[in-house]
């Protein structure tokens, strides 16, 4: 079943606590992150409606610092699916909620995994974009992806140990393998 892009977009925010900091008042880049990989994973599994797993931050990058007492709202859509991973973004925009002032402060690229019930990798539903900006942002996953496959078959070859390869085809080809 197709699920259209609205139904795996996530949307969640946090207010930034003296916990969540340094003692500048910066907020920790891992409190960050674990956010980014919640926010990525509750997309992967309303898209998957199942189990899954990170198996790679591809990018991350943080544009501006967050403070104690921002909100960070993280925005997180599905961008493209192989056969058993998918590609989610992330963007993370901090506000302060005394002057209303909104900062783009860090994005994100995660690959997740599906699983099934024993913990395999299993099949995805495909995903087809529908607006120009999903277009757009799917042709870039898409090529993210090969360049991710490309690299980890030359690492697994460099080794000599067998390549894991868990994220199958790259998009578009799923089609079960008897």
């Amino acid at each position: 079943m197709n699920h259209p892009l609205r139904r795996t977009t996530t949307i969640m925010s946090h207010v930034m606590l003296p916990e969540d900091a340094n003692p500048s008042g910066n907020i920790h880049g891992g409190v960050v992150m674990k956010h980014i990989d919640n926010a990525a994973g509750v997309t992967a599994m309303r898209h998957s409606r199942s189990n899954v797993v990170t198996a790679s931050i591809e990018r991350l990058d943080f544009h501006y610092p967050m403070y104690i007492g921002d909100l960070i709202v993280l925005k997180a859509s599905l961008n493209a699916v192989s056969r058993t991973s998918m590609e989610v973004g992330v963007r993370v925009e901090a506000e302060d909620l005394m002057t209303g002032e909104i900062r783009h402060t860090a994005s994100a690229y995660l690959t997740f995994v599906s699983l099934d019930e024993t913990g395999r990798p299993r099949l995805l539903p495909p995903y087809e974009p529908e607006t120009e900006e999903e277009c757009r942002r799917h042709r870039a996953a898409l090529k993210r992806m090969r360049i991710h496959k490309k690299k980890r078959l030359r690492r697994a070859n460099s080794s000599g140990a067998p390549s894991s390869d868990t994220s199958g085809l790259i998009s578009g080809d799923h089609e079960k393998s008897g």
